[in-house]
């Protein structure tokens, strides 16, 4: 990710621990590497992050002990964080690290937490109990979502991180339009989007490129595969990648050839579905709106059934955080308690793509990147929204 500095680190922290004393807990036990390295700035594929009031405790396997020692001692990370190394088994030493917690309250994230594992803890802390008597061993108490909602408003050095990396996307649509081309397979010209991610400077695409042709466009998620683009095509292409650690996405459609009336018809539906969407987002608008702006329009034009998925989700360090916006559940307090709900806020990321599938012809989903300000919103990808319309093979 990008470099985050100790005051960074600081004040997530801080945000955190609050939530963490308004839920009544003593700490929390972070094993979600994502939200790890938003706390931490530590990047691993193993580690886990005991939090308490008076410190943290970062625990990871001899592969990382240098960069997590480094980390530690250079002053980059958090003032009050130290290092422990496992042993054995990184369950072993998380255990430990626990029965030093004492008698409180310790969170852990339920999401992210193994049944096997949690039964391991939980057994060892009993056994402890039952072994040396009066010593008080800690209670593990389930959580949801405390590191996420934290996560979820972006500070200063993310939202700029996501503005940049939204910027060197937007700036592929000449590159990318021109791979669209008639007689190539899907995969293949998902494989040479993918390419060019690399040499604009992404880390990595952010997720598995989907290139849709034809009847192939009218599945949301369809995977590339070896159908050739071909004249009459719909082509649904939905690429991102990940800059400094964060995630941008992007949607657009294409045509083999000019696009027949029913193409123009979804087109210009979600369109001007997405418009909506996007003219409802300021701070306090519920999330479920935001979807509810584009659902409306799309069942005007007798699509409402042929949209079958949210409107949106968060960016981060995960292509898919939150907010969610999707629909609004009857039961709103349940929805907001679960993250499928919730009000907009200043500093939140999130994707707004409404779509319209139509089995047989194909579909249309367009896709942007949208930063809540305080008085609404900012759009940060820049792509033309029009159909890109390429060149049909000649009539042999």
């Amino acid at each position: 990710m990008g470099v985050a500095t100790r005051a960074h680190l600081a004040a997530r922290l801080g945000r955190l621990r609050q939530r963490i004393t308004d839920e009544g807990l003593g700490g929390l036990v972070v094993t979600h590497l994502p939200n790890i390295a938003y706390l931490t700035g530590f990047w691993a594929s193993a580690g886990s992050l005991v939090v308490r009031p008076d410190g943290c405790v970062l625990i990871t396997d001899g592969r990382y002990r240098t960069m997590a020692s480094e980390l530690v001692a250079s002053g980059r990370g958090l003032a009050d964080m130290s290092l422990r190394v496992v042993e054995r088994s990184h369950e072993e030493t998380l255990a430990r690290t626990l029965l030093e917690a004492g008698d409180v309250r310790l969170g852990f994230e339920a999401a992210h937490l193994s049944v096997r594992t949690h039964g391991y803890f939980q057994q060892t802390l009993a056994d402890s109990a039952a072994t040396q008597g009066a010593v008080p061993s800690p209670s593990l108490i389930a959580t949801s979502r405390l590191v996420e909602q934290v996560r979820a408003v972006k500070d200063d050095l993310e939202i700029e991180t996501l503005r940049e990396a939204a910027r060197l996307l937007s700036s592929l649509e000449d590159q990318v339009r021109a791979l669209v081309c008639a007689g190539r397979e899907e995969r293949q010209v998902a494989a040479e989007i993918d390419a060019v991610l690399r040499r604009a400077g992404f880390e990595r695409q952010a997720f598995e490129t989907i290139v849709a042709s034809g009847p192939n466009s009218a599945l949301p998620h369809a995977r590339p595969g070896a159908r050739c683009l071909s004249a009459g095509d719909i082509v649904l292409l939905d690429f991102g990648g990940v800059h400094d650690g964060y995630c941008v996405d992007l949607s657009r459609v294409a045509t083999i050839g000019p696009p027949g009336p029913d193409a123009q018809r979804l087109h210009a539906a979600v369109v001007e579905a997405q418009r909506a969407a996007i003219s409802v987002i300021r701070p306090g608008v519920w999330a479920s709106d935001v979807d509810g702006a584009a659902r409306r329009v799309l069942a005007e034009y007798g699509l409402g059934d042929a949209f079958s998925h949210g409107t949106g989700h968060g960016l981060g360090l995960e292509i898919h955080e939150e907010p969610r916006v999707g629909q609004r559940d009857p039961d709103r307090t349940r929805a907001v308690a679960a993250g499928a709900d919730g009000r907009l806020a200043p500093g939140m990321v999130f994707t707004v793509e409404p779509g319209a599938y139509a089995p047989g012809l194909g579909g249309v989903r367009i896709e942007d990147d949208v930063l809540v300000t305080a008085d609404g919103c900012e759009v940060l990808t820049r792509m033309s929204r029009e159909i890109w319309v390429q060149a049909a093979p000649a009539a042999g």
